[in-house]
């Protein structure tokens, strides 16, 4: 049994994911599925997928600073 975890995302949010999948699965792959698959889908992306793709924005977030920073510096007398 799987311990349920509280989302980081809106419920408003979330439902509005789980219609971009079901849309989605509908025009890239012709299915049609339902609110607990396209979940369930979503569920993955977020517990499997998410880090990666907030570990690249910190990243890019650091470059985008460090590179400001140096633009900064370069402005000294």
């Amino acid at each position: 049994m799987r311990k349920e975890k509280k989302s980081p995302i809106s419920k408003e949010k979330r439902e509005e994911m789980i219609s971009s999948i079901q849309e989605f699965f509908y025009n890239e792959r012709d299915e049609e599925i339902g609110n607990l698959a396209a979940s369930a889908v979503l569920d993955f992306f977020i517990e499997e997928l998410s880090s990666e793709f907030y570990n690249q924005g910190i990243s890019d977030a650091y470059k985008y600073i460090t590179d400001r920073t140096e633009d900064l510096l370069g402005l000294q007398k």
